[in-house]
């Protein structure tokens, strides 16, 4: 890639711009950059913003993302880019995310314990919590090796 592509293909904004382009002001824009809540580039005393970081900021807080539901509202604070950001503890908010997770699966198929492995690794490492949890919390039923999804309103 030649310099001149390189340069078109990359758009960087001041803290200023950033400010003027979401209609906020500079200070607060320069405590989301501090804080990381907005990703940005400290460049000798100021920051840069991409073009994609900024679009990833405002994906994140746009209100046609905001749940509908409470259940929905759970996933939303558990997964971020189709991955889990952690187990939740709480009994209730677990079960919201593992119903998401088994309402990708087909409820007619039977799946091998690899099948399940391989489904559950890209939303988190702890493949066998999520596993045992999808059978604890009647999700799902495991016999011989196989997982069926067990019949609950999605």
């Amino acid at each position: 890639m030649n310099k001149a592509n390189l340069s078109n293909e990359l758009i960087f904004y001041t803290s200023a711009e950033v400010a003027d382009i979401l209609k906020m002001n500079p200070q607060v824009i320069a405590r989301k950059l501090q804080s990381g809540e907005l990703e940005g580039f400290k460049l000798g005393k100021d920051w840069r913003v991409s073009k994609e970081q900024l679009l990833r900021y405002l994906d994140r807080h746009s209100n046609q993302n905001q749940a509908r539901t409470p259940e929905e509202k759970v996933v939303q604070t558990f997964f971020e880019a189709r991955k889990l950001k952690s187990i939740p503890a709480a009994r209730s908010k677990r079960v919201c995310v593992l119903k998401h997770l088994v309402s990708m699966l087909d409820p007619a198929k039977v799946y091998s314990e690899v099948e399940i492995n391989n489904f559950l690794r890209p939303f988190h490492s702890d493949i066998s919590t999520l596993r045992r949890e999808l059978i604890i919390n009647k999700l799902m039923v495991r016999s011989s090796g196989k997982y069926k999804v067990m019949g609950w309103n999605r």
